[in-house]
Parts: C-alpha cells; sequence; structure tokens
C-alpha cells in the first residue's frame, strides 16, 4: 500500500507556489527561487559597490542570499558562475535534462532564460 501511495503521489501534477508560476515541478521553483535571490543580491551589490559582484561568495549577507548558497550542489541542480568585466552569467543546470528540469540561464539585465533541450543560454526563450 505504501509504494502505490508513494508512486501516485510522485507523479501528482506540479501546484504552482504563486499566480504566474511559470516553474513545471517542485525543482524547477526552487531554481527559479535560487536564480532570484541570485539575481536581487547581485543587484543590491551593484548599487552599493558600483559593480557586480565577482563571486557568488562576495554576495553573502546581501539581501537574502546566505552563505549555504554558494554551494554549487542545488538538490536536482548544478549552479555556474561566471563573472567578467561588465557583469555576470549565472546558470543551473539539471542533472537531469527533461520536461520537468529546464535548465536556467541569466545575467546581468535579470531576464531568467530557459531551455528543455540543452544549456540555456542569453538566447534562449525568457522564462515568463
Amino acid at each position: 500500500m505504501l509504494v502505490i501511495c508513494l508512486a501516485a503521489a510522485a507523479q501528482a501534477p506540479y501546484q504552482p507556489k504563486f499566480k504566474g508560476d511559470p516553474a513545471k515541478s517542485d525543482s524547477e521553483a526552487a531554481a527559479l527561487g535560487y536564480m532570484r535571490t541570485v539575481l536581487r543580491a547581485q543587484r543590491i551589490y551593484q548599487k552599493k559597490n558600483n559593480k557586480f559582484a565577482a563571486s557568488l561568495a562576495d554576495l553573502v549577507h546581501t539581501g537574502s542570499f546566505t552563505k549555504r548558497m554558494v554551494k554549487p550542489d542545488r538538490g536536482d541542480y548544478s549552479v555556474g558562475f561566471r563573472s567578467h568585466k561588465d557583469g555576470f552569467e549565472l546558470t543551473l543546470t539539471p542533472k537531469q535534462l527533461d520536461a520537468e528540469h529546464r535548465s536556467f540561464y541569466a545575467d546581468e539585465d535579470g531576464q531568467i532564460h530557459a531551455d528543455d533541450q540543452a544549456p540555456a543560454t542569453e538566447k534562449s526563450p525568457v522564462v515568463k
């Protein structure tokens, strides 16, 4: 009986966390939440320092970005962060790419892009 209940729970459709939630799974909701937190911290950091943070560690205690968030393992996703002269690139790559685990990309423009076929880039569709 327990196995049947767990299987049914695993197949339950995703319940949006808020009106307009673009996530397709709980894993995506967590990944998108992480990206929004990093983007918000970068905006705060940039206003205060007149430049973007060069690393995720530089964002600790900026906005709601915590020390734990520096770790690249985010459950079903891995974080990639790269800084460059005028900005940064943030990626979240799923450990298994499928319809419920899209890849995500964002940079200093603050828009989050998603792709369900390959690693997301600035050319991928913007998440609505």
